[in-house]
């Protein structure tokens, strides 16, 4: 696959923003390249493309695929695996979103709950340590309660409460 010059830019800072997210750079790219290619690609193609070794490209892929942002394609007439992203931009949001749910924030959670439980055992705690520790943990449940909720809506009725930022607040009082 031919890159223009703006596709290899987007691939690029794809590449760049998901080393700042905790996220490996080709993996990044990788991700970035099959959401803009037309056709699912195979791994040496997607090697040749970006200059990167076939060993990192399927490691890569596999990666990917338990994150489920790209999903195995078989071509007729082609024993290869081909490969494709998900082109529906709220449905990858969402599948972030609920991947980091699970890996980084249920965990926190948990340690969260055990640490208040445990500091309201401890006497020599500072009350004020163990309240922030509660305030920790609510706010994270609220929030992980709220991603909940609004996960579930339809994506239209997601659109329309994106574009209406803060006039939104019209609605539940300023």
């Amino acid at each position: 696959m031919k890159l223009t010059p703006a596709m290899e830019r987007y691939v690029l800072h794809w590449g760049e923003m998901g080393s700042r997210w905790g996220v490996n750079r080709s993996v990044s790219q990788i991700h970035a390249l099959l959401y803009l290619a037309a056709r699912p690609m195979h791994a040496e193609e997607i090697s040749e493309t970006l200059n990167i070794a076939r060993s990192n490209v399927s490691t890569s892929l596999k990666e990917l695929q338990g994150w489920e942002l790209v999903h195995l394609i078989h071509v007729l007439g082609d024993r290869r695996d081909h490969f494709e992203a998900t082109h529906d931009l709220w449905e990858m949001l969402l599948t972030i979103a609920n991947a980091r749910k699970q890996r980084e924030i249920a965990p926190t959670l948990t340690t969260l709950r055990q640490c208040v439980l445990d500091g309201s055992e401890e006497n020599e705690i500072p009350a004020e340590s163990l309240k922030r520790m509660q305030d920790m943990l609510d706010f994270i449940t609220n929030l992980t309660n709220w991603y909940e909720q609004i996960s579930r809506l339809p994506k239209g009725t997601l659109i329309k409460i994106m574009k209406l930022g803060a006039k939104v607040a019209k609605f539940v009082g300023k």
